[in-house]
C-alpha cells in the first residue's frame, strides 16, 4: 500500500526526496509536461467525420471538455436534450459546441475520500457498507477507482484499480482516528504537524498526485462533515487543484449533530467544480445520496468546444452553461485555467 501521509517538516529538497521515496512527487515541483503520459497528449483538430460520430475527447490544451448534468424543476434528471438546447459562454462570450453526446462512454476515474476523524464515528459502519455498494453500481468496464482516508493524516488505502474486491477491502480497512486526550500530534501529509482534520490536503493530494495524469471523466466523492482543522493548503488551493485537473468534486455531508457540518465550504467546493453537495445525516439519506451521485455520473451530457480566446496566459476562464428550458438546473464546472506559455 502506498501512502501519502506522515511527511516530516523539512527543507524543500528533503521533502521532495521523501515524496519520491513514498511514490509521490508534488505536481507543482514538476514541469507542466510531466503531468500526463505522452501517449495521452494529442493536438489534432476534429475532422468532420469526428463531429458526426459524436465526441472524440482528446487530452490537449485547446479543447475544453464539459460533463453536464441537467435536472428539471422536480429534480429529475433530463436525458433527452439535443445539442441546440445548450448554450456555452466563456467569460461572457458565446462558444461554438464542437462535440456533443448524450451517451457517456468515456471511462470514469473516481477517487473516493472518506473522513475518518472522530466526528464521523457514528456513521462509519454505514459509510463502509454503502461506499462499497456505490462503487459496485457506478463502476463499469474500463473504469477505475482509488480509496483514500483522511483525519490528521491522509492515507492511500487502494491505488487505481478496477478490482471491486480490493476496493471493498480498502473501504473496510478505514478506522476512526481519535487522538487520546486531544494531545497527540501526527505529521501532516504536506509537511509540518497537524492536530486536526486535513480535509483540504486530502482533496489537494488526490488531484495533484493521483488525478493530474488521468484523462476522460474525473471525479472525487468525499464523505465528510467538511470541517478542516489542520490542512497545510487553503480551501482555495484545493478548489484550484480540482479545477486545474478538470476534476468534479461531489460531497456527501455527513455531520454528527454534536460537531456540526460546514455546509458553506462543502457547497462551495462542489459548485465551483461542477459537483453536488448532499446532506446525508442518516443511513437512509446516505443511501439516497450515493444513489443520486451514481445516477448523475451515468447520466451526463458530453460537450466540447475550442475557446475563441486562445491566449496561453494561464488565467482562469469562467464558463456558463445554459439550456433552452430555464426551469432546468444545469450542473457543470464553473471554469478552467488556460494553458500557460
Amino acid at each position: 500500500m502506498r501512502s501519502v501521509k506522515k511527511l516530516p517538516p523539512a527543507t524543500l529538497v528533503t521533502a521532495l526526496a521523501a515524496l519520491v521515496a513514498a511514490g509521490f512527487v508534488l505536481a507543482s515541483a514538476l514541469p507542466a509536461h510531466s503531468a500526463r503520459p505522452a501517449e495521452r497528449q494529442t493536438a489534432q483538430q476534429p475532422s468532420q467525420q469526428d463531429a458526426q460520430q459524436g465526441p472524440v475527447i482528446r487530452s490537449q490544451v485547446n479543447l475544453v471538455n464539459l460533463f453536464v448534468t441537467v435536472r428539471d424543476h422536480n429534480k429529475r434528471i433530463v436525458t433527452d436534450l439535443k445539442q441546440q438546447d445548450f448554450k456555452v459562454q466563456e467569460d461572457g462570450q458565446d462558444q461554438q459546441i464542437a462535440f456533443f453526446s448524450r451517451e457517456v462512454t468515456l471511462p470514469i476515474t473516481l477517487a473516493l475520500l472518506l473522513d475518518t476523524s472522530g466526528s464521523e464515528q457514528f456513521m462509519l459502519g454505514a459509510i463502509q457498507q454503502m461506499g462499497g455498494a456505490f462503487l459496485d453500481r457506478v463502476l463499469r468496464k474500463g473504469d477505475e477507482a482509488l480509496i483514500m482516508s483522511f483525519d490528521t493524516d491522509v492515507d492511500l488505502l487502494a491505488d487505481w484499480t478496477d478490482d471491486r474486491g480490493l476496493l471493498d477491502r480498502a473501504i473496510r480497512k478505514t478506522r476512526i482516528n481519535t487522538p487520546m486526550g486531544g494531545g497527540m500530534i501526527n505529521p501532516g501529509p504536506i509537511g509540518g504537524n497537524v492536530t486536526g482534520t486535513a480535509f483540504y490536503d486530502a482533496v489537494y493530494l488526490a488531484c495533484n498526485e493521483k488525478l493530474t495524469g488521468e484523462a476522460g471523466r474525473k471525479a472525487i466523492v468525499v464523505v465528510t462533515d467538511a470541517q478542516d482543522e489542520g490542512s497545510k493548503v487553503r480551501k482555495e488551493e484545493a478548489i484550484e487543484a480540482a479545477q486545474r485537473t478538470d476534476t468534479v468534486i461531489h460531497i456527501l455531508l455527513v455531520a454528527d449533530s454534536r460537531f456540526g457540518g460546514n455546509t458553506g465550504v462543502a457547497k462551495q467546493m462542489a459548485e465551483e467544480t461542477g459537483g453536488r453537495m448532499i446532506v446525508a445525516n442518516s443511513e437512509k439519506h446516505l443511501q439516497e445520496a450515493f444513489d443520486q451521485i451514481s445516477e448523475e455520473l451515468r447520466s451526463q451530457y458530453t460537450l466540447g468546444y475550442y475557446p475563441t480566446n486562445n491566449a496561453r496566459d494561464g488565467k482562469f476562464r469562467k464558463i456558463k452553461v445554459e439550456v433552452s428550458n430555464h426551469d432546468d438546473k444545469v450542473l457543470a464546472r464553473k471554469g478552467y485555467y488556460a494553458p500557460k506559455g
